[in-house]
């Protein structure tokens, strides 16, 4: 998978980030694509400049942004322009809050109606017991007469 992404350049305490386009599986310093901005987090407030063309190009071919780039697109504006399939996913997973919003008020009222069938439940079992226990004399007195009759 192709991917947006940083790559450090700067010196040491001092990073300076290349935006590039490279293969998922490269180092994060090592081969690219095709270079499409740079990023100097130094001065107040951080430096970003990124050619909003090939941005879009690469983002249309397919080309998934990092995390800290997709957070570099936002804030310079970029990342609302772009149409990509990553809103997408975001969409089902607004919808699924309400469902389950919905299926949690399901779930509050089906408590409600389950205690009424469980008040129920022990007045049915308490007929079982009852001839659990008759069940459970008889064999006891016939226990008793086998040893007295015998």
């Amino acid at each position: 998978m192709v991917r947006i992404r940083l790559k450090r350049v700067g010196g040491k305490k001092h990073p300076f980030y290349r935006v590039v386009v490279a293969d998922q599986r490269a180092a994060r310093d090592g081969a690219f694509i095709e270079q499409i901005g740079t990023y100097d987090p130094f001065p107040n407030p951080p430096e970003i400049k990124l050619d909003e063309e090939k941005v879009n190009q690469w983002i249309k071919n397919g080309a998934q942004p990092s995390d800290s780039v997709a957070d570099l697109l936002r804030s310079v504006g970029i990342f609302e322009k772009i149409s990509t399939p990553a809103p997408a996913k975001e969409a089902p997973k607004a919808a699924a809050k309400p469902a389950k919003a919905e299926a949690a008020t399901a779930v509050a009222e089906a408590p409600a109606e389950e205690e009424a069938p469980a008040e129920e439940a022990p007045a049915e079992e308490a007929p079982a017991e009852e001839t659990k226990a008759a069940t459970e004399d008889a064999p006891a007195e016939e226990a008793e007469e086998e040893s007295t009759s015998g």
